[in-house]
């Protein structure tokens, strides 16, 4: 099962974050689909949230066709994000923890870290590399950074 966290740093609402951890979930493998989600319940008694919020996520979820709620049962996963690309996952995991140590043994803090990834990663997908054209998210322009978004 998830285990939810919040991140008051992270700029994203309490709900965006608890949807993009389960679109994550989905995505690496964590959750499969029949999986059931926490309850509405576990999720404010771990975070200290408003149950609205949890709401909101599951909603979102729902619309997405990622998961159903059952009343009196709980909320289920009804689809998966993970593809076939799933297996190259390990080894990019332990080339991307070796580039991680490697910045913090050069100073960097974790907001640098982030900010490198995030400004290369962009740069990446300007250029075609982080996905190809025919992929790239909604309302990314090319040469814009994602402030086409």
């Amino acid at each position: 099962m998830i285990e939810f966290h919040l991140d008051d740093r992270s700029g994203l609402s309490p709900y965006l974050q608890l949807v993009r951890q389960v679109r994550q979930a989905l995505r690496l493998g964590p959750l499969d689909e029949g999986d059931q989600l926490p309850t509405v319940k576990e999720v404010v008694a771990g975070l200290a949230i408003n149950p609205n919020t949890v709401l909101k996520a599951y909603r979102e979820l729902e619309h997405e066709g990622l998961v159903a709620a059952r009343p009196g049962v709980g909320t289920f996963v009804t689809a998966t994000l993970a593809d076939a690309a799933l297996v190259a996952h390990g080894p990019l995991r332990q080339d991307l923890r070796r580039w991680l140590a490697r910045a913090r043994r050069a100073g960097l803090d974790e907001e640098s870290i982030e900010a490198l990834f995030m400004t290369t990663f962009r740069t990446a997908a300007e250029e075609g590399i982080a996905w190809p054209p025919s992929s790239r998210p909604r309302g990314w322009a090319k040469g814009t950074g994602g402030a086409g978004r």
